[in-house]
């Protein structure tokens, strides 16, 4: 299977020459990209160039978002597979077919039932939202808001969705992991941000990451994501134990590359 993939990959390379220039300009514009080492960017370029082909953009008509741009939405996807295998790191988005820019946050009628078995309507806006096997939807507005190291990235948050629904339909919190981490210790650790956001906003005090991880078990996955990679100083002072469980899940240390500089202006 391996000779397979790397025959594919070198037929795509003679056929689509990466675009340096588009890239450079992609990283120029992205602080989580320009962050990165050379070899990490080089790595992640080609494949962020590959998933560009293989999967489905699909951009309104009369929305400027020239290829920098397009590289650096799939580079921002790419990011959580960094550290995986090729291999990997295609499977983990085997599920993801189609990337849908809309121009603005957008609204959907949500319907939820509460514990005595009434049902409430309410429309909530929304950055992005995915479903399994269908397309990823984002924002423009919050993609061009995504990319520092502020904690938000609705690309990183959408893309986790993706990966989370690799074992199941549903986004649980749970995705496939690796040899190495045992489902009791994701169990554990997961619960215990859990808890203590929960036990935060009932006492009505700030949490030190987004609340909307306290939403559901799987926004809480897919928030604590884009803070692993988009403000790890805040995860890891915050949850350190969590941290250290995504950098061996994905394979990554987040907090070694981001610049100084960051964690100075956040003290």
């Amino acid at each position: 299977m391996k000779w397979w993939r790397a025959w594919r990959a070198e037929r795509f390379d003679a056929n689509h020459p990466f675009p340096e220039d588009d890239w450079h300009e992609a990283r120029k514009r992205v602080p989580l990209l320009a962050a990165l080492s050379d070899d990490d960017a080089q790595r992640l370029g080609r494949r962020a160039w590959r998933l560009l082909h293989r999967k489905r953009l699909t951009i309104p008509e009369g929305l400027d978002f020239d290829l920098a741009a397009r590289l650096g939405l799939m580079g921002q996807a790419g990011l959580l597979t960094l550290g995986w295998s090729d291999g990997d790191a295609s499977d983990a988005f085997a599920n993801v077919h189609e990337i849908l820019l809309l121009p603005d946050s957008f609204r959907r009628k949500v319907e939820e039932m509460d514990e005595a078995g009434v049902v409430h309507e309410y429309h909530d806006e929304r950055a992005g939202e995915t479903w399994y096997q269908g397309p990823v939807v984002v924002s423009l507005t919050d993609v061009m808001a995504s990319g520092d190291w502020t904690g938000f990235n609705v690309i990183i948050h959408e893309l986790a969705h993706k990966i989370d629904m690799g074992n199941s339909q549903d986004v649980d919190g749970f995705p496939p992991l690796p040899r190495g981490i045992a489902a009791g210790e994701w169990h554990r650790i997961f619960t215990a941000v859990w808890d203590d956001l929960q036990a935060r906003l009932t006492r009505g005090e700030d949490t030190p990451i987004d609340d909307y991880a306290a939403s559901h078990p799987g926004e809480c996955f897919a928030v604590c994501c884009e803070y692993f990679f988009a403000a790890p100083h805040v995860l890891d002072a915050a949850y350190p134990e969590l941290y250290a469980l995504l950098g061996r899940y994905f394979r990554q240390a987040p907090l070694e590359r981001m610049p100084a500089a960051v964690g100075v202006m956040a003290k």
